[in-house]
Formats: structure tokens, sequence, C-alpha cells
């Protein structure tokens, strides 16, 4: 078994400050692509907002989750040393590969939100963080108090060279 990711928020509230911490990195992320598509000042004014500054921040939540990887034996065993958590698996039974994300704060005893592959591995991890973030996070950071606006201010979505 091998584990990657740095994102194992232990609570709600770790879990949205988690998330309010990337921001700034998402707001950078937009601005060099931007930059990178050749954006002048209009076509950034009109097409980078604060719903695609939230999006890429949730693409960056869910990509930096920590996740374990091993066999479907391993994982069998991981839920028996942690038997207060349930699991919520997608894929397939008939494969030899799990990926999972224990979630501690979801469900009632915590959560092992899973995805099974052969051989894809990194589809596997992607489908699984995308997973995590949809199934357990956005509703614990949907109510946070920079969501509506991803926490992006006019001034810092109007000037792609900020």
């Amino acid at each position: 078994m091998d584990t990657e990711g740095t994102l194992a928020p232990a609570t709600p509230a770790e879990a949205r400050a988690e998330y309010g911490s990337l921001v700034p990195a998402a707001k950078v992320a937009v601005r060099e692509a931007a930059r990178a598509m050749d954006f002048d000042r209009e076509e950034y004014r009109d097409r980078v907002t604060g719903e695609v500054i939230e999006t890429v921040r949730d693409a960056l939540f869910a990509s930096l989750l920590r996740v374990h990887v091993g066999t479907d034996e391993e994982f069998d065993e991981w839920l028996d040393a942690n038997p207060g958590y349930g699991s919520d698996v997608a894929g397939s039974e008939n494969v030899e590969r799990v990926a999972w994300h224990p979630v501690p704060f979801a469900g009632e005893g915590g959560v092992a939100v899973a995805a099974t592959f052969q051989d894809e591995r990194e589809a596997a991890l992607g489908t699984l963080r995308r997973r995590a973030f949809g199934v357990v996070y956005r509703e614990h950071v949907a109510d946070s108090d920079d969501h509506d606006d991803a926490g992006v201010g006019d001034d810092e979505v109007d000037d792609p060279e900020a």
C-alpha cells in the first residue's frame, strides 16, 4: 500500500480552512492560464469570473486529497483496522486494486470513499478525488463565507496583470 497527497481534513472546519486557503493558488492558476491563452484585458474581464476561480479551487482541493492505494485485500484490512468507517466504493468488484480516501467526519463514524481499478491508476485517483469532493466535501465547504464568489474581489478578476 502507498499513500499520496497532502489534504486529509479531520473535521468540517479543517476542510473549510483548507478550501479557503486555496483561493490565492486558484487565482494565480487562472491568471496564468489566461496569459498562456493570450487573453487581453477585455476577454479576461468577460471570461474570468468568480465561478471560474471557484471551479479551479474545487479542482485544486480535490487533487490534493491524501489517498491510499493498494490491493482489495489491503483495503479490506484497512476497513477491519478502522471499524467505525463505512465504505462508498465505485467501480468493479472484479479488479485487484483500490484507491481510497478516509473522511473521519462523514457518515456515522467516518467513510472511506473508494474507487477500484486494474491498470489505470491515475484515472482511478482522479475519479476518487472528484467523488470524494462531490460526495463529502462540497456540502461542508459550500457554506464557507467566501463560497459565492470564491473570495474574489472585482479588482482581482478584472485585472489579468495583477
